[in-house]
């Protein structure tokens, strides 16, 4: 077809009752619309201020619980090494991961920042976040977590944490970010890459390459964790320059 075929029919009028038509002009808007964002998404600030860690976990388990207290102590340790902590603004290990972000006194306090989906039965922003972002689906959501974050820490959490951590490794895999640490933390995430191990590299049947089960360091502890994070966090510093962007991160995929 050739460029004034397809004017021409892009300036023809379609009635309202012709169903496949005017399927056809959503369908070829809504792609249009991605193709937008997804060019917009390319473009990064020349300098980012602070390193950005996203925290994801889970939204069920209260203030007092060990797993609380400990990604709490977490997030104030990264927050004290000047990174910038992202959760899903919600409840739970969210609210625990913006909480110790905001526990510290620096001059250059690092943002505390929640990144929210519309539900209908969840709860407001938790009192901790700073910045808040409010999106009404899961992919613009999964979306935002991608471009704004230079390193991913998984601590114990349950369907929704699955479904962030597996896009994100999905998408070192595929090599649509690079360069991206993605951390596991606690026992179970090791009992996922050893299932994962398992069915995904069985002889004869093979599902994934032996290089993927490496891609989440997994870890037990907190304190693993931040040890792992000090190292990104001075590799970052001493390359300052304009943050993973076009180079190490392929947005128009997403």
């Amino acid at each position: 077809m050739n460029t004034a075929t397809a004017t021409e029919q892009r300036r023809e009028t379609v009635a309202l009752n012709d169903e496949e038509g005017v399927k056809k002009i959503i369908v070829d808007t809504v792609f249009g619309l991605w193709g937008i964002v997804n060019n917009l998404t390319r473009l990064r600030p020349s300098k980012r201020e602070h390193y950005r860690v996203t925290i994801f976990g889970s939204a069920r388990i209260k203030p007092g619980h060990l797993a609380y207290d400990e990604v709490k102590r977490l997030s104030s340790a990264l927050a004290e090494m000047g990174c910038d902590i992202v959760t899903g603004g919600g409840p739970g290990l969210m609210q625990a991961a913006n909480e110790g972000a905001r526990s510290q006194d620096s001059v250059e306090r690092a943002q505390s920042v929640g990144i929210r989906v519309d539900l209908p039965f969840e709860q407001e922003v938790n009192p901790f976040v700073q910045e808040a972002y409010e999106h009404q689906t899961f992919f613009s959501r999964l979306h935002h977590f991608v471009i704004v974050s230079d390193a991913y820490v998984v601590v114990p959490g349950g369907i929704g944490t699955v479904l962030e951590s597996m896009l994100v490794w999905q998408l070192l895999q595929v090599r649509h970010l690079r360069d991206t640490p993605l951390i596991f933390v606690g026992e179970m995430w090791f009992e996922l890459v050893e299932w994962a191990t398992r069915h995904m590299l069985r002889s004869g049947s093979e599902l994934a390459n032996p290089e993927d089960m490496t891609i989440p360091r997994c870890v037990k502890t907190v304190d693993e964790a931040i040890a792992l994070l000090e190292g990104e966090h001075a590799h970052w510093q001493k390359n300052i320059t304009p943050p993973r962007s076009d180079s190490n991160r392929d947005d128009s995929a997403l």
